[in-house]
């Protein structure tokens, strides 16, 4: 598995998480800002929440962290937590909109 690939697989497992007050997962919330492959297959994820007072501050990265970790070809990972740009809804895709109702 080349670095893309398993870049792509790092946002399947993404993917799986979901927002604990949205029925919608955080990659499709737009609450991840960077992922980072290095050669060593370490990865580091740069992510945000919906409100800086989220209570959900400590558990969805360690939840990212962990499902990350579980991908066989990944050495390490990291998730890193990040309040600039603050997240507003301009960050939603498509399908999170239709999720939500906004369209």
């Amino acid at each position: 598995m080349n670095l893309e690939q398993l870049k792509e697989q790092v946002i399947r497992v993404i993917k799986t998480v979901f927002d604990p007050e949205l029925p919608v997962d955080i990659w499709e919330l737009g609450l991840i800002y960077d992922i980072q492959i290095t050669e060593e297959r370490d990865v580091v994820v740069l992510m945000s929440l919906t409100a800086p007072n989220c209570p959900e501050a400590v558990g969805l990265p360690i939840e990212v962290e962990e499902k990350i970790k579980q991908i066989p070809e990944v050495n390490d990972a990291k998730v890193m937590l990040t309040f600039e740009p603050p997240w507003d809804k301009d960050r939603l895709s498509d399908v999170a909109r239709f999720e939500l109702g906004l369209f």
